[in-house]
C-alpha cells in the first residue's frame, strides 16, 4: 500500500517509511538542493517558497541551495498549512525554535523534528490511548538531547500538535472524498430523472 510522505508529493510503501531519512539524506550528499528540487519534492510553486524565505519563516538558502534542515521546515509548513493558519504554524515553530530565520537558537533541528513526526505518523493507529502515546513519543524521541531544560517537553507538545493537524487533514480529505461520491450519485440520479421526464 502506497503512503504519501506528509508535506510532500512523494509516495512510498509504509514498510519504507523508516527509511525516509536515508532517502532524504542521500539527496544532500553533494551539498544542498536547488529551489526546483524543493518544489518537485513538495509540490509548491517557487514563488511560495521564496515568499516564505522573505517573510522569515526559514533562513535563506546559501548560494541558492537549500539544506535538509530548510527542506524539512518547508515540508512541515506545507503539511500544516491546510489545517492551521500560517501565523499559528509560525507560533508553533517559534515555540521550539525561537527566531525562525535563525537556526542558532533552535531547540531541535527541523529535520530531526520532521523525521520524529514521520515515525509518529506511521504509528498513528497505535496512538488511541494516552499511555500508548507517551510510550511511542518516548521511543520516537530516543536520542534527543535537550539543549536547555524543558526542551524535550516542548518538542513533545509540538509533535502532538503536528500529529493532530496531520490526522485532521487526512480526515478532512476523506470527508471531502465521501461528499464528492454522494454528490456524484445525486448528479447521476438527477440526470436519470431528467431523462425519464423527457421520455
Amino acid at each position: 500500500m502506497q503512503w504519501r510522505i506528509p508535506g510532500t508529493v512523494l509516495e512510498i510503501s509504509r514498510q519504507e517509511a523508516d527509511r525516509v531519512h536515508e532517502r532524504f539524506s542521500a539527496m544532500f550528499m553533494a551539498g544542498g538542493i536547488a529551489l526546483g528540487q524543493v518544489c518537485s519534492i513538495t509540490g509548491l510553486e517557487p514563488y511560495t517558497v521564496q515568499n516564505w524565505v522573505k517573510r522569515g519563516f526559514l533562513s535563506p538558502p546559501q548560494q541558492k541551495r537549500y539544506s535538509l534542515r530548510q527542506l524539512c521546515r518547508i515540508i512541515i509548513i506545507n503539511m500544516l498549512k491546510g489545517v492551521l493558519p500560517m501565523e499559528r504554524i509560525c507560533g508553533l515553530l517559534t515555540y521550539i525554535n525561537g527566531q525562525l530565520d535563525d537556526e542558532s537558537d533552535d531547540m531541535i533541528d527541523d529535520s530531526w523534528l520532521y523525521f520524529m513526526f514521520l515515525r509518529l505518523a506511521v504509528r498513528a493507529k497505535e496512538l488511541d490511548r494516552a499511555q500508548q502515546q507517551e510510550t511511542i513519543l518516548e521511543e520516537v524521541m530516543a536520542g534527543y538531547e535537550e539543549p536547555v531544560p524543558g526542551a524535550k517537553k516542548q518538542v513533545q507538545q509540538v509533535l502532538r500538535i503536528m500529529l493532530l493537524a496531520y490526522l485532521a487533514a487526512r480526515m478532512q480529505r476523506e470527508a471531502e472524498k465521501q461528499l464528492a461520491e454522494i454528490e456524484s450519485k445525486e448528479d447521476n440520479n438527477e440526470r436519470k430523472r431528467n431523462i425519464s421526464l423527457e421520455a
